[in-house]
């Protein structure tokens, strides 16, 4: 299993190299306004459009997982209140009946 990892990260890094090797014309590129930057390598352009999409893709994941993780420590909490709850006797027990409590519709 593992040759079959490092076979498939020796393709990928060659196919990637070829791209890069493919594309080395200079492009400029535009920022907002009249601000460009001249003769940037195009590779550098895409490789620089990915890190940023990566890190924003992690930065989104990483606030679910922060959600998901409030969620379950407040359930952990709630749970462990209810088994507090359960293993103390219950101290009151009301005497009223039933029937005072709801009355019954005449039938």
């Amino acid at each position: 299993m593992r040759i079959i990892v490092w076979i498939l990260r020796i393709i990928v890094f060659l196919v990637v190299l070829a791209f890069a090797l493919k594309n080395t014309e200079k492009v400029p590129v535009y920022f907002f306004g009249e601000y460009a930057i001249d003769n940037v390598p195009l590779i550098i352009v895409m490789l620089v459009t990915f890190v940023l999409g990566l890190m924003l893709g992690l930065l989104i994941m990483l606030m679910g997982n922060m959600r998901r993780q409030r969620e379950l420590n407040r359930l952990k909490r709630e749970v462990a209140h209810l088994e507090e709850r359960l293993e103390q006797p219950e101290t009151r027990r009301s005497n009223i009946a039933p029937e005072a409590a709801a009355p019954m519709a005449p039938l």
